[in-house]
């Protein structure tokens, strides 16, 4: 089954926010190439979300929420967060790994 992928506005900023911070911080072709392989990493979702576990926070909030980690290395992996809903993904927040857990 191939599931259909949404970006909530809440994940649509924090990809901004990052890339600019990127863009600021390290270099155009970082963002870009973190973009590029951040869009990848979405779109796999596609097929098998159920394949990645359940958030750490999942205990949290009435629906259940999962997590596919993003990023090469320890300090620079980041938390794709989403719900699935029939046959839809809806990723819901970027965030880095080092963040606090998600409060509902």
């Amino acid at each position: 089954m191939k599931y259909r992928v949404e970006l909530a506005a809440t994940a649509k900023a924090d990809i901004r926010e990052k890339t600019q911070w990127l863009r600021d911080q390290v270099s155009a072709a970082m963002a870009d190439q973190w973009l590029e392989g951040l869009q990848k990493a979405i779109q796999a979702l596609e097929k098998q979300p159920l394949r990645c576990p359940l958030a750490a926070e999942n205990d949290k909030f009435p629906q259940e929420i999962r997590e596919l980690l993003y990023g090469r290395r320890k300090r620079n992996k980041h938390r794709i967060i989403f719900e699935i809903i029939d046959d839809a993904v809806y990723v819901l927040y970027i965030r880095h790994s080092a963040q606090d857990e998600l409060q509902p």
